[in-house]
């Protein structure tokens, strides 16, 4: 396979990663309940945030080198937005939760989720462009 196959691959494993996230947290609730002991505590929901914001941090880094390539420059640079914006509403949201106490910024945290899906395919799209050449 090429590296942009398997640049590909990654960013797939991204978003999959994010998918499985959100099913630990909401699918595998009760599950979990059973095993701990209380809610999670603020510093937990701060990591997950600081986690999430550090990876897609990274996933930016990553996306902006794809950008330079003529035919995948429009999906990297969505992708970038995506991650951007996965960012700030998943880690704000979290950051303000764990600091707050407010319930209600939980609601928007699925939002953030769903941005750092769609940067994650976004970025496999652009990755697998890459490979063709530019007219």
């Amino acid at each position: 396979m090429t590296a942009s196959r398997w640049a590909a691959v990654g960013a797939i494993l991204g978003a999959l990663s994010v998918v499985l996230g959100a099913f630990a947290a909401h699918g595998l609730k009760g599950r979990f309940a059973e095993l701990a002991s209380g809610e999670f505590q603020p510093r937990e929901i701060f990591d997950v945030a600081v986690r999430y914001h550090a990876i897609h941090a990274l996933a930016i880094l990553f996306a902006s080198s794809v950008v330079a390539r003529p035919m995948a420059a429009g999906s990297a640079s969505a992708a970038c937005w995506a991650f951007l914006a996965g960012v700030v509403l998943f880690s704000g949201s979290l950051y303000l939760l764990g600091t707050t106490g407010v319930r209600w910024l939980g609601a928007v945290t699925p939002f953030g989720g769903l941005a750092f899906i769609a940067g994650w395919v976004l970025l496999a799209i652009a990755v697998l462009r890459s490979d063709r050449p530019a007219l």
